[in-house]
């Protein structure tokens, strides 16, 4: 059941979103907080899909499941008396974690698969970065997030011969096709989703092109609670045109004309001095004339 208004939220709810909902309620300018409380999943439906899917879900994300069948959280700003939605954060249901689909982009013959549009390049001499996952048989990949058509958040298990490892990681798949890492566990997704406020393209911020200028200007308004890693900091310390949410929100006020002052209403010492009155210091220029007309 939909919640317009989470002031009467359960207590194990607020700590749930980790106690945003009251920053985002308190935010200028956001409207429209909504949460969609779940029901948990049944406990066979979780063995179900380990057993048609051949692996086994990472604890922290069983015990997610076993607690509510899915996360969303929406929320809008408003602009002219109108919202319009902003904020969305998701994490699918145990009936839509669903593998990543690699069939032919076209229904054409020999039509290309995500697997053959992937990039092939392999990254080598960069230990600090974990071996990036495959679309073929190499890795085994469920959908978490769509994103809003902006990438894929992924649960990704990237050993599979000759049994799928229990061992997975998040990565995000971005539009192009490329790779980022994210997290190795989903309990820190978890909170990386909910402290970037489900901004849009947040997940760029872990991509090396970084986020596009309209996030940026978002994220300017309503900046998230940043976790404590280096490069999270270096990205917010490159915002630049930071914008004041309590300027851009508040009523405009008209200032008020500074009108200038006529003639008629100058003082009586500025009407002398232009009405001719010789000043009382002349200028130096005159007495210097005089003085070389009288040498010999």
């Amino acid at each position: 059941m939909e919640d317009p208004g989470l002031h009467g939220m359960k207590p194990y709810l607020e700590k749930l979103t980790l106690g945003v909902t009251r920053l985002l309620e308190t935010s200028p300018g956001v409207t429209e907080v909504m949460f969609l409380e779940k029901e948990p999943a049944e406990r066979h439906a979780i063995i179900s899909w380990e057993q048609k899917n051949a692996c086994f879900l990472p604890e922290d994300l069983k015990n997610f499941y076993l607690m509510m069948d899915g996360f969303q959280m929406t929320w809008s700003v408003k602009f002219d008396d109108n919202p319009v939605s902003l904020g969305c954060m998701t994490i699918n249901s145990i009936s839509k974690l669903t593998r990543l689909s690699v069939s032919p982009a076209y229904a054409l013959p020999s039509a290309p698969t995500l697997a053959d549009l992937e990039d092939s390049d392999e990254e080598e001499g960069n230990k600090e970065q974990p071996k990036r996952p495959h679309l073929d048989s190499r890795s085994l990949i469920f959908e978490l997030d769509s994103c809003s058509g902006n990438g894929k958040v992924c649960l990704v298990y990237k050993n599979t011969k000759p049994v799928v490892s229990p061992e997975s990681e998040i990565w995000f798949l971005d539009r192009g096709l490329y790779w980022h890492f994210l997290t190795k566990s989903f309990t820190a997704y978890y909170r990386l989703l909910i402290t970037h406020l489900g901004l849009p393209q947040w997940q760029y911020i872990f991509t090396s092109y970084g986020l596009s200028p309209q996030a940026k200007q978002w994220f300017n308004m309503y900046k998230p609670i940043t976790l404590n890693t280096e490069r999270l900091s270096e990205v917010a310390d490159a915002f630049v045109n930071k914008l004041d949410p309590n300027k851009v929100f508040r009523s405009k006020t008209k200032m008020p004309l500074v009108k200038k002052r006529s003639p008629s209403q100058l003082a009586p010492s500025q009407k002398s001095q232009t009405a001719g009155g010789s000043p009382r210091n002349p200028p130096q220029g005159g007495s210097l004339s005089r003085r070389r007309e009288t040498q010999p």
